[in-house]
């Protein structure tokens, strides 16, 4: 069966709400929710992401999924087979709804690890880079991620999900991430208790400390949940939006490639090869000599100093 993939659809649907978000901003009591060069780099980078994804994807789709699909599900007696020995999947509703469930599982640790990798970070950090949250940093996308993504998405067709269902899985995945980038849309009651919603994603874009590396699902919240990496929107914390070592920068190739840029530097700082490692494929903030600290460390440092506080206010009994 032929699919259209649902992103040449939304993709017009993107710029218009933009612009609709962008008109609403400054005509009501939100006119700094936009700045222009940041809306100009992040179009830039869009329009980057369009011009090359679907050359990328192209490849990947038909070279990578139908090359797995048709290795791992050959044809026997006349019948589809995976390599669990079980009939390939087919195109009923349940199908659907599984490709699609499984395709968030993957989404999930596909995101999470380009939090967790330096390397991987060095091209996710350009969609984190903006001290703005709106629809316009929705399309603020790294070039170099659509280059390793399809990696993590191709045991799908493996096991007999047929390739085409899984690009259009992917293309509205993107379609709910999308949308979830809007500050105007509040918390959403029992919707929260399944859904990745707009205030979730709010936190995922925050570098306060308490939110970083949190909510890193797609369409539902239940693998946060499961993983420990979850965290709801608390409206006493003032948000701060971006990255914690920013590009300063609105030329779009400095914000492509300023992370590179510093993982080079970083692994000149020392001979050994294993700190070199670290350096590129460590957690970000990794550093042998202590320079630079994990977000892990530094959520160690903050409990630390907190105990330490509370152990001097705390009056001595002896």
């Amino acid at each position: 069966m032929n699919f259209t993939n649902p992103l040449v659809y939304g993709i017009p649907c993107f710029l218009g709400l933009i612009l609709v978000e962008l008109t609403y901003s400054k005509t009501h009591d939100h006119k700094d929710l936009y700045k222009w060069k940041d809306l100009m780099s992040s179009l830039t980078m869009g329009i980057g992401s369009v011009v090359l994804a679907p050359l990328i994807k192209t490849v990947s789709a038909i070279i990578i999924f139908n090359y797995l699909y048709e290795l791992c599900n050959p044809i026997i007696d006349g019948v589809r087979t995976n390599i669990m020995g079980w009939q390939s999947f087919g195109y009923s509703w349940p199908i659907w709804l599984i490709c699609q469930f499984l395709d968030d599982f993957t989404y999930y640790w596909f995101h999470r690890q380009n939090h967790m990798v330096r390397f991987l970070w060095a091209a996710h950090i350009v969609h984190h880079s903006s001290e703005n949250f709106n629809l316009g940093t929705a399309v603020r996308n790294g070039w170099f991620t659509i280059l390793y993504k399809p990696l993590f998405y191709m045991w799908l067709p493996i096991i007999g999900f047929p390739p085409e269902m899984v690009i259009v899985c992917l293309g509205i995945e993107a379609l709910w991430q999308f949308q979830l980038h809007s500050a105007y849309i509040p918390k959403m009651g029992i919707i929260e208790k399944v859904f990745n919603t707009h205030t979730m994603h709010q936190v995922h874009h925050a570098k306060n400390l308490e939110y970083m590396d949190k909510n890193h699902g797609g369409f539902l919240n239940i693998f946060d949940k499961l993983f420990g990496t979850w965290k709801e929107l608390d409206d006493n914390i003032d948000i701060a939006y971006g990255v914690t070592k920013p590009p300063n920068s609105y030329n779009p190739l400095v914000i492509l490639t300023h992370e590179y840029k510093d993982i080079w530097n970083d692994m000149k700082k020392t001979p050994n090869l294993y700190y070199k490692f670290m350096y590129a494929f460590g957690p970000p903030g990794w550093s042998h000599d202590g320079s630079s600290l994990t977000i892990k460390q530094m959520r160690n440092q903050q409990k630390s100093e907190k105990l330490v506080r509370n152990n001097e206010l705390t009056p001595s009994t002896t």
